[in-house]
């Protein structure tokens, strides 16, 4: 081969060739096969789409976005897709890709709520989500309306909208111990639970809303009473102590119990949103109606520690109101605080014959004319203590005769009804005047004047040892011997004896020559002046 000018050998050229027809390769099916895949997915998911709902909670605590699931009976419905807060920062916004199944969960009833673990009157719930996390849970609505956006609840409801039963509302004057998802009772099982709460629009009270499950709510009629059945009830009576209780459940977590007035069941089903009252035990909801009560007043001029609201009003142990409120005023006129006390009575707990006496058309004017003679008969409330221990007081009404006379002033809205003091106080008052008297008398000079006693006395009686008693002791034995000698004349064989018997025996014969000289000259007075009689006289004195 020859070689170029600077000795290398020369360069061969390139040989082309012609290139030949393109054939895809086949890598190219793998990213093609995906991405149909991916479309046929987004296209699914675009057809399985569900509604996307907005739910406003106070707290986002425990939720995630795209990991908190939204739950229906422990089913997958839908995904948090993100989490927002609000433009007043008050809340937070929760977006949700709901499934497609669930459109019906877009009704303008539906619940959502957070599960957490909790600890509330109805038991323990949300534990599972100690280890899964929480979730939101939702009840589907019945309501036709559908909506976007919804607010969120924060506690779970205690009645699903399909469970069975029957809804009640409860006018009471306090809540006690009751909460949401405190049980209902009926003859001890537990038949529901309180479903909510609100205060009365006046505020004198609270509304209670309360469900009871089927077949139980058949056994609600018109005339059911309810109660408060928290806590438990003691009693102490002539049958003995009585201790009575729904169920333990009640005792934690309060609870209400209904009943019917015979203890039957109704007739005719009460219906669902029928209102009742709720009374605060069992003995008030069971009694006999009280009717419309009557306000009085009564001023007491002594302490009311220990008198509350709602202590009794007591009639002769007929319970006939309770105290409606305590308080004190100042009399301008006497310069003196007064203590007045508002009660409210029910003159239907005096019994029939009393309401009988009433004419019902003319019952206020009536009932003051019986009020006015029941006064003038000596009708006086009194305060008293109702127990020993504890010095709680109780109003009592009664008669009392020997009463000052008053007249009531029927014009004034609230009666005024007249008072007398308590039987205590009346003691102490006078145990109070035997003191001040006791003050007045001078025991000092009592003392010194009884101490001077004493020592005179204490002279007295030495000179009494030393001069009277050896003198008496002299005395006493010539007595003795004094009655030794007359024991000695007394004898039956004395010569005293002897001779007292002779003496009397010639003062016998004495007197009879009196009495013949004495007969002699009754028959002869002549004889004291001429002297004895001749024989004849004697003859003829025997003739």
């Amino acid at each position: 081969m020859p070689e170029n000018e600077g000795g290398q050998p020369p360069l061969h050229e390139p040989h082309v060739e012609k290139a030949s027809r393109w054939l895809p390769s086949l890598v190219w099916l793998i990213p093609l096969l995906a991405a149909l895949i991916g479309a046929g997915l987004v296209v699914k998911s675009f057809i399985d789409r569900g509604p996307t709902v907005t739910v406003s909670f106070r707290s986002g605590d425990g939720l995630e976005p795209g990991k908190t699931k939204v739950k229906f009976k422990d089913v997958d419905i839908g995904l948090v897709r993100s989490i927002s807060l609000a433009r007043d920062l008050s809340k937070v916004l929760v977006t949700i890709d709901m499934s497609k199944e669930a459109s019906r969960f877009t009704a303008i009833d539906t619940r959502f709520w957070v599960v957490r673990p909790r600890i509330g009157a109805s038991g323990v719930s949300g534990l599972n989500t100690l280890l899964s996390g929480s979730y939101i849970g939702v009840d589907a609505g019945k309501s036709e309306e559908t909506r976007e956006e919804f607010t969120g609840l924060e506690q779970a409801p205690q009645v699903a909208f399909d469970e069975k039963g029957s809804y009640f509302t409860l006018h009471g004057e306090t809540l006690g111990s009751i909460d949401v998802g405190s049980p209902i009772f009926y003859r001890r099982i537990p038949v529901g639970q309180v479903a909510a709460y609100d205060l009365e629009a006046k505020g004198r009270g609270i509304n209670m809303k309360v469900f009871v499950k089927s077949p139980y709510d058949q056994y609600v009629g018109k005339g059911t009473r309810w109660w408060h059945a928290s806590g438990v009830d003691v009693r102490l009576d002539s049958n003995g102590f009585k201790v009575n209780t729904q169920s333990l459940a009640a005792l934690l977590v309060g609870g209400i119990a209904f009943e019917s007035m015979n203890g039957q069941k109704p007739v005719t089903a009460a219906p669902t949103g029928s209102e009742f009252l709720l009374a605060a035990d069992q003995a008030s909801a069971l009694r006999e109606p009280d009717g419309a009560p009557i306000t009085t007043v009564l001023y007491f001029d002594q302490s009311l520690r220990g008198l509350s609201q709602g202590a009794t009003v007591d009639f002769r142990g007929i319970v006939l109101g309770e105290v409606r409120s305590v308080g004190v005023e100042f009399d301008p006129v006497k310069k003196s605080f007064r203590m007045p006390v508002t009660v409210d009575m029910y003159p239907a707990r005096l019994g029939r014959a009393f309401q009988k006496s009433v004419d019902e058309d003319q019952r206020n004017s009536a009932g003051s004319q019986v009020l006015e003679r029941m006064v003038a008969r000596g009708l006086r409330g009194q305060l008293r203590t109702g127990n020993l221990l504890t010095g709680q007081l109780y109003v009592a009404l009664d008669f009392f005769p020997n009463a000052a006379p008053v007249k009531l002033d029927m014009s004034k809205e609230t009666v005024e009804l007249p008072t007398v003091p308590n039987s205590l106080d009346e003691l102490q008052t006078q145990l109070a005047s035997v003191a001040r008297k006791l003050d007045k008398v001078p025991f000092d000079e009592i003392g010194v004047n009884l101490r001077d006693t004493l020592k005179s006395a204490n002279v007295l009686i030495k000179q009494l040892d030393a001069q009277v008693v050896p003198e008496m002791k002299d005395t006493l034995g010539a007595a003795r011997k004094t009655f030794a000698t007359a024991d000695q004349i007394l004898q039956k064989d004395s010569p005293v004896q002897s001779d007292l018997r002779e003496a009397l025996q010639q003062l016998t014969q004495t007197m009879q020559s009196l009495n013949a000289l004495s007969d002699y000259l009754e028959r002869h007075p002549e004889s004291l002046l001429r002297g004895k009689g001749s024989k004849q006289d004697k003859l003829g004195e025997k003739k």
